[in-house]
C-alpha cells in the first residue's frame, strides 16, 4: 500500500502549533505589562484569561455562594468545548504549551522515550477535581493551587520574574565592569522597563513546584495534563458531546500503532474502539503522522463512552468523602480566636472568609505591586491561605498613592479602589516598640518615620521626651508617637526604620476597615469596661 500522510492535517498540527505559540506569547506580553505604568490606572491586564476558564466559576462560585460576573465569559469556553471538543487545551492554554514545549525539548533530547502503550490511569485528574468541588461546598477554595493558569501566573511572578530580574541586573554589572557601558545601559533600561520585583518570600517552594512539573514530562509527555489538571478534567467531562469524533478507515490502517505511541495526551486513538474522546485535546497529531492518511476527525453527532478512566460510583463517592473530610481541617487554625498580627491584607481585600473563597493564590496582585510589598502567604494565614496575598512591610510598603492591586484581582477578591477611596482605606496601625526606637531607648534623636509618613495630616506625630543615660545625662528628643485613628497601616514607617534587624516601628493587621472583630481590645474587655461603674 503506498504510504501517503495527510497534508490536511499536517498544516492544522502546524496551524495548532502556531496558535499556542501566539496565546502563550500574548499571556506572557500581558504579565510583562502588569506592572505601574507610569499611571494612575491599569489599561491591560492579563484577568481576561482567568475570566475564561470555567474550573475557576464553578470552584469560586460553589465556595463563595456568589457569581463574579466576569467569569460568566468561561461558559464561552465550555459552550466551544460541546460542539469542538477539548481543544482547548491543546489549542489555546497558554501552560499546555510549555508543557508540550518542554516534552518535545525532551523527546529531542532522548530524555523522554515513548512507549507503545501507556497503561496508566487517568483518573487522577478527575479525582482532584472531585476534592476541589468537594471542598468548595464547606467553603474551602482549592482551585487556585492546581488551576493552570493560577500555577502558571503565580509560577511566572514569584519565580520566573525575579530570576529574570536578577539576570539583567547582572548582565548590566557585568558589562559595565568589562567596560560596555552601552550594553550596561541597555540591561539597566530593560530591568526599568519591566519593573520586575526582585524577591518573593516562599519563591524558593513554589519555584521547586513550577520545575517538578516540568520535569515530570521526562516521564510522560504532557504528564500534566495527563493527570493533574482539573481544568482539564472539567472540559473532558464536556467534550464527550462534542462533534469531531476520530475515525480510522480499515482499508487505509496497516496497524503501526504509531497514532497511539505519540498520542501526547494517551488519548489512545489505535483501536478506533478504544479512542478516549475525553483526552483528546485534538493536537492533530495522529492524524499528521499517519503514514497513511488513514485517519480523520470527521463531524459525527453523538455522546461518547469515558473509555479508560476508571471512575465507578465507589470511587468518586470515596474521592467526595475524602474531599468533604479535608476541607475542615483547613479551618482549623488559631486565626478564628484571634487574628494574626502580621496578615496584612492588600487594600480592597474582602473581610477574611469572604476573601479565602474567592482568591486564587494567583499573584496578579504580587506581581503589580510596585514596591513588591506583596507576598504569598505561608503561615500568616492558616492552613486555608497558603499562597494568598499578605503585606510584609520590612520588604515594602504600600504605596499611598497606588491602587494597582485592586484594578487586576480576577474574581474580586480585592475590590477595585480608584485613588481617592484607596487612601482612606485602613489595613493596619503601626506602634512604636519603645525598646528599640532611638530617641526612646538611647537618647538620640531620629524622626525618619514621621518625615515618611504618607497621611495628612500624619499619622506618625512628635513628642518631646526625656532618656536618661548611662552616663547620668538626660537626653531631650523628639520622638515618635501614632495617631491610631489616623494611621492606614502603610508600612512605609516600618520600611524605612533605621534600625536594622527588627524595625523600631512596626505595623499590625490591628484595626484594620475590612474586620469587625480585629480591635485593639478584645469584645470581651470592652464589654467588662462598659459594666465598670
Amino acid at each position: 500500500m503506498k504510504r501517503e500522510r495527510s497534508k490536511k492535517y499536517f498544516w492544522l498540527q502546524r496551524l495548532r502549533i502556531l496558535t499556542q505559540v501566539i496565546f502563550f506569547l500574548l499571556f506572557f506580553l500581558l504579565f510583562l505589562q502588569t506592572h505601574y505604568p507610569g499611571e494612575d490606572y491599569l489599561k491591560v491586564t492579563v484577568e481576561r484569561f482567568f475570566h475564561f476558564d470555567p474550573l475557576l466559576l464553578a470552584a469560586t462560585a460553589i465556595a463563595s455562594r456568589t457569581i463574579y460576573a466576569a467569569l460568566l465569559l468561561s461558559l464561552i469556553t465550555l459552550a466551544a468545548t460541546l460542539l469542538l471538543g477539548r481543544f482547548v487545551c491543546g489549542w489555546l492554554c497558554p501552560l499546555g504549551a510549555v508543557h508540550q514545549f518542554f516534552s518535545f525539548i525532551f523527546k529531542r533530547s532522548r530524555l523522554l522515550r515513548p512507549g507503545k502503550e501507556d497503561r496508566a490511569s487517568l483518573a487522577p485528574k478527575y479525582l482532584i477535581l472531585l476534592v476541589v468541588l468537594a471542598a468548595a461546598l464547606l467553603s474551602v477554595n482549592l482551585v487556585g493551587y492546581l488551576d493552570p493558569l493560577s500555577f502558571l501566573y503565580r509560577s511566572f511572578a514569584v519565580f520566573i520574574s525575579p530570576l529574570l530580574n536578577l539576570g539583567l541586573v547582572q548582565s548590566g554589572n557585568l558589562a559595565y565592569a568589562l567596560g560596555l557601558k552601552s550594553l550596561g545601559q541597555a540591561a539597566s533600561q530593560a530591568a526599568g522597563n519591566l519593573a520586575f520585583n526582585g524577591l518573593f518570600q516562599n519563591a524558593l517552594l513554589i519555584g521547586a513546584l513550577f520545575l517538578l512539573a516540568i520535569l515530570l514530562n521526562v516521564r510522560k509527555e504532557r504528564f500534566w495534563c495527563r493527570y493533574l489538571c482539573p481544568a482539564g478534567a472539567l472540559l473532558g467531562l464536556f467534550s464527550r458531546f462534542n462533534l469531531f469524533k476520530l475515525k480510522i478507515d480499515p482499508d487505509r490502517c496497516i496497524n503501526c500503532h504509531l497514532c497511539s505511541i505519540h498520542c501526547q495526551t494517551n488519548a489512545r486513538p489505535y483501536p478506533a474502539g478504544e479512542w478516549r474522546s475525553s483526552e483528546c485535546v485534538y493536537c492533530e497529531t495522529c492524524a499528521a503522522i499517519c503514514p497513511t492518511a488513514a485517519i480523520s476527525f470527521p463531524l459525527r453527532w453523538q455522546p461518547e463512552k469515558m473509555r479508560g478512566v476508571d471512575l465507578d460510583r465507589r470511587r468518586v463517592l470515596l474521592t467526595s468523602l475524602t474531599g468533604l473530610v479535608l476541607a475542615p481541617i483547613f479551618k482549623i487554625s488559631p486565626l478564628r480566636r484571634r487574628s494574626n498580627p502580621g496578615l496584612i491584607r492588600p487594600p480592597g481585600a474582602l473581610a477574611e472568609p469572604e476573601f479565602l473563597n474567592r482568591c486564587l493564590k494567583c499573584g496578579e496582585c504580587t506581581k503589580v505591586c510596585p514596591t513588591n510589598a506583596l507576598h504569598p502567604a505561608l503561615a500568616e494565614a492558616g492552613p486555608e491561605g497558603v499562597w494568598t496575598p499578605v503585606l510584609v512591610p520590612r520588604i515594602g510598603y504600600c504605596e499611598y498613592y497606588c491602587s494597582l492591586c485592586t484594578q487586576v484581582c480576577p474574581t474580586g477578591a480585592i475590590r477595585e479602589l480608584t485613588i481617592e477611596e484607596k487612601v482612606t482605606v485602613k489595613i493596619g496601625t503601626a506602634w512604636v516598640d519603645k525598646t528599640r526606637c532611638l530617641p526612646y531607648a538611647l537618647g538620640k534623636p531620629c524622626i525618619v518615620c514621621e518625615e515618611h509618613c504618607p497621611v495628612s495630616p500624619k499619622a506618625i506625630q512628635l513628642i518631646k521626651v526625656d532618656t536618661l543615660t548611662p552616663d547620668g545625662v538626660v537626653a531631650t528628643n523628639l520622638a515618635p508617637f501614632v495617631n491610631v485613628d489616623t494611621c492606614i497601616g502603610c508600612g512605609i514607617c516600618e520600611n524605612k526604620c533605621v534600625v536594622m534587624d527588627l524595625p523600631a516601628i512596626r505595623v499590625s493587621s490591628i484595626g484594620e476597615h475590612r474586620s469587625s472583630h480585629n480591635r485593639l481590645v478584645l469584645p470581651a474587655a470592652e464589654d467588662q469596661n462598659q459594666l465598670k461603674p
